[in-house]
């Protein structure tokens, strides 16, 4: 399996820039998603309005957070739905391992989960010997691989359509090579149609909790997500406790929302909506119906009102469809769940500062993210935040681990020394009159700077020279 790391992200950001294919993969991408998206809000007008609905709704809810968790957990048993709390990934591991060792499972299929990614769900329930197959198109595929998402909604959009077929070569029996997409999806399907029938848990991931109706909310386009959550007897569905909503009139505009930025389309094909197990009389769905929220980190951002707002996302992808960076190195070399511009701000609350101060800096902070997003999160604004908070301890409800991480006291020597040199007129005068004098002696390797840039030569002469050369009565 490929190993990234958010602490080794320079080095796989320069080895992702060295991979012309995986750069021209990308970009025909991205170009494609980015249209969509235009397409999808051609009047900027309602584009507007639809944004700031969205961001209305999310706001209001997380105002409310708590008091909605408990009113979904309530509704949620009312209806025969099981909620279980989980502070930690390995909490949300326990749960569902214990779920499917209650009913000796050993076969899970997935309809695609973030947030069994986020607690590397496949590789624990692997450890008890139980298999966890993905459904979604993009998911199976990496699987196959061995490979890691890139995106959050397209997961294999880092691969074309021979490295595909290449993969399903190795990996399918009875496959005949092919770069045709249709055929390519209809052999994906023949392998997983027994899969689905043998499966003794399906699990889903969760876009919306509804708390006045106890309803789970999925949105897809292949058919994966209903099928795992009607066939097999057992439905476990796991998501962020930042996903309730208050009232089942805000999904419309949020579904609007999500699927316009993230795919470009009105809706996706398929929009789940999930009450409770099979009842009497009904002829398909699970016997049994788990939730399992988690927390990881989450709490910790909001507790503050600023961060807060990190919570807003509603995982549409968007941000990174239009990021010039993620466009250029692709999702893997972030070396975390969710990468581009939102993972950015949200893996410092599940990681810590320490292992992604490297992150919060890959970001030339254009503001393409903050345009796009439907939920209108200040992402660049956020980023900066996060930035002081790795050089500097900062106040706050539950303070962020790893602050002051990123601090070097060389960088507080220098600050120091430049702010004495600058409020003294005479030594920086002298200062400058060195830096001119002896300007061909300028060090071509700078550290970090000249990794990327040319090394900069002072002028010959400093603007006070040249003014003083032009105007001597006035200095």
């Amino acid at each position: 399996m490929m190993t990234q790391s958010p602490q080794f992200f320079n080095l796989q950001a320069e080895k992702a820039l060295d991979d012309q294919q995986l750069r021209d993969n990308f970009r025909g991408a991205m170009d494609d998603l980015r249209n969509k998206r235009k397409n999808a809000f051609s009047d900027p007008e309602e584009e507007a309005v639809v944004r700031k609905t969205a961001e209305g709704i999310r706001q209001r809810c997380l105002s409310k957070l708590p008091a909605l968790l408990e009113q979904l957990e309530e509704n949620c048993i009312r209806n025969g739905i099981q909620v279980h709390w989980a502070e930690s990934p390995s909490q949300a591991n326990t749960i569902i391992a214990g779920i499917a060792q209650s009913h000796q499972a050993k076969h899970i299929i997935k309809g695609k989960s973030m947030v069994s990614e986020e607690v590397d769900l496949n590789h624990e329930m692997e450890k008890l010997g139980i298999e966890c197959l993905e459904s979604d198109m993009g998911e199976f595929i990496i699987q196959l691989d061995g490979d890691k998402p890139s995106h959050i909604i397209m997961p294999a959009i880092h691969k074309n359509k021979q490295q595909v077929s290449d993969t399903f070569e190795q990996h399918l029996p009875d496959f005949t090579p092919t770069t045709d997409v249709d055929e390519l999806i209809q052999a994906a399907r023949r392998y997983l149609r027994e899969k689905f029938l043998r499966a003794d848990i399906g699990l889903s991931g969760v876009n919306f909790a509804v708390a006045e109706t106890g309803t789970l909310c999925l949105v897809e386009n292949e058919g994966n997500g209903r099928m795992s959550t009607t066939i097999p007897d057992v439905h476990v569905a796991i998501t962020g406790i930042e996903k309730v909503v208050e009232f089942l009139a805000d999904l419309p505009p949020l579904l609007s929302a999500v699927c316009r930025s993230g795919t470009g389309q009105a809706l996706t094909t398929y929009i789940n909506m999930i009450s409770s197990p099979r009842r009497d009389g009904e002829k398909d769905g699970p016997q049994e119906v788990h939730l399992v929220l988690l927390d990881h980190g989450r709490s910790q951002a909001y507790a503050d009102t600023e961060l807060r707002q990190t919570l807003q996302c509603i995982r549409c992808g968007a941000c990174m469809n239009h990021c010039p960076v993620y466009a250029r190195i692709g999702g893997h070399a972030y070396g975390t769940v969710y990468p581009g511009p939102i993972g950015k701000i949200i893996s410092p609350h599940l990681l810590g500062l320490k292992p992604t101060k490297d992150l919060i800096t890959a970001s030339s902070l254009c503001g393409a993210c903050s345009e796009v997003c439907p939920v209108r999160i200040p992402i660049p604004q956020i980023l900066m935040r996060l930035r002081r908070e790795s050089k500097h301890s900062a106040t706050a409800a539950k303070p962020m681990d790893g602050q002051k991480s990123s601090f070097k006291p060389a960088e507080k020597i220098a600050m120091k020394s430049f702010a004495y040199i600058a409020t003294h007129p005479a030594i920086y005068q002298l200062g400058t009159k060195a830096a001119t004098t002896f300007r061909k002696l300028m060090p071509a390797n700078l550290g970090p700077w000249t990794s990327c840039r040319t090394a900069p030569q002072p002028a010959s002469k400093s603007l006070h020279q040249m003014m003083k050369k032009r105007h001597p009565e006035d200095l």
